[in-house]
């Protein structure tokens, strides 16, 4: 009975380093001792054989896993599912890992010792709302975009290659003017004519190219429709703010934006944080080129339509930079920085 009592008292923290068929996971108490290492299927019957497992060792009060946004996304919802405190765990030191080499059970505990230090209290996105929603529309959006500046690259390529009477047939004509006549086009059956073989070739890209506008056009409404859902209307009043801006911020933020506990870590997290790079009497920030670049993009869009059509308060506040010394370039992350802070207010 007594040691039933003094199990069930006994604290575990966990720590699981992911992978896209099994997860291998650690148990630690709360004075850092190792009571054990497994390995668990990614499904939902080897979600409840780990949760089970660390339970058996006493009470289970957190569990840092890596990978919260990847391999790990699945076992976090299924974790926070039930209750259970999930800390988003980084990958562990590479200087560590040359000294003392590296092992998937050596990383889950690495990831349940860096929970229990207090190394790491990030929380990981929901992913079970909107936000959510809008991030898997993105990733389709961005795919299709990609394919279409492709076709219209290879498209134009094959045309100044193409012969000159096919040539002067499109000469004048706008990209879309160009791709819905060639989407036309009637090769024939003998394609041993390079006339026939370039018509055959443009009318493929010219029907690649619509076909993809399609589904763009079609998945910038459904992203339209769930950022009025999402994002806060003051976001929307915002200038310069659009449906794939605000999108893009959001997306950033996650369906639980009150994770980031400060603007700081906002601005960070989209990379308009200032780096300090100072040393012996120099005092000086560098550029920071990490967090989500997705976001940043969105801001520097923000910034750019502002001073496109001389928004009066984005002029001032980079006229004033400027009179202070800094160049134009530093002044536009300086306010990147700026509207980063305003956004994470609007979002929280």
């Amino acid at each position: 009975m007594a040691v039933a009592a003094e199990l069930e008292e006994q604290i575990v923290v966990g720590g699981v380093d992911t992978h896209k068929d099994n997860h291998v996971a650690a148990a630690l108490d709360r004075v850092g001792r190792l009571l054990g290492t497994a390995e668990f299927p990614t499904t939902p019957t080897g979600y409840r054989a780990l949760l089970a497992w660390l339970g058996s060792f006493g009470t289970v009060e957190r569990v840092g896993v890596e990978g919260t946004g990847a391999w790990g996304a699945g076992l976090a919802r299924f974790l926070r599912a039930t209750g259970i405190r999930v800390i988003e765990v980084d990958r562990p030191n590479r200087q560590r890992r040359r000294r003392r080499g590296k092992s998937d059970p050596a990383d889950a505990e690495a990831a349940g010792r860096a929970v229990l230090a207090g190394d790491v209290s990030g929380v990981p996105k929901d992913q079970d709302g909107p936000v959510e929603a809008m991030r898997a529309l993105r990733v389709a959006q961005r795919s299709a975009e990609r394919a279409r500046t492709q076709a219209t690259n290879q498209y134009r390529s094959l045309l100044d290659t193409a012969p000159a009477q096919l040539r002067e047939q499109l000469r004048g004509l706008g990209l879309r003017q160009m791709v819905d006549r060639a989407s036309r086009f009637r090769p024939g059956k003998d394609l041993s004519d390079p006339m026939a073989a370039t018509k055959a070739a443009l009318r493929s890209l010219a029907r690649r190219w619509l076909a993809l506008a399609a589904e763009i056009e079609a998945l910038e409404r459904q992203l339209a429709a769930l950022v009025q859902v999402a994002a806060p209307p003051a976001l929307l009043a915002e200038f310069g703010v659009g449906p794939d801006v605000a999108g893009a911020l959001l997306v950033a933020a996650g369906d639980n934006p009150d994770r980031l506990r400060t603007e700081a870590a906002f601005a960070a997290l989209c990379g308009a944080s200032p780096l300090d790079a100072s040393s012996g009497r120099q005092r000086r920030h560098r550029l920071n080129r990490g967090g989500n670049r997705e976001a940043n993009s969105a801001l520097w869009r923000i910034v750019m339509v502002r001073l496109r059509w001389d928004h009066p308060e984005t002029r001032a506040y980079v006229d004033r930079r400027v009179a202070e010394g800094k160049t134009r370039p530093e002044a536009i992350r300086c306010l990147k920085h700026f509207l980063a802070c305003r956004v994470w207010r609007l979002l929280t």
